[in-house]
């Protein structure tokens, strides 16, 4: 369950960020040596996560690869869904 640590640090921020933190869903998805974390929040939000010119997104996306090492080498992934 290494995969999980990566997945409770990515909500930990969101839900963080977020105004409606009891609408964030997140999922994980593993393709090859991939792993996809798909988020989901409430519309009103997803401003507030990617941020001006997408810092905020881009700083999250930072911070899971780095715990990435997590997974065992695995490349992570964070994608915004509507």
């Amino acid at each position: 369950m290494p995969d999980d640590k990566v997945k409770q640090i990515v909500e930990q921020v969101i839900t963080a960020l977020v105004d409606d933190p009891d609408s964030v869903t997140i999922e994980t998805v593993e393709e090859g040596n991939t792993l996809i974390i798909n988020v989901r929040v409430n519309p009103e939000d997803i401003g507030k996560i990617i941020g001006r010119q997408g810092r905020v997104i881009k700083s999250l996306r930072t911070i899971a690869r780095a715990a990435s090492t997590y997974t065992g080498g695995k490349h992570v992934e964070v994608e915004i869904l509507e």
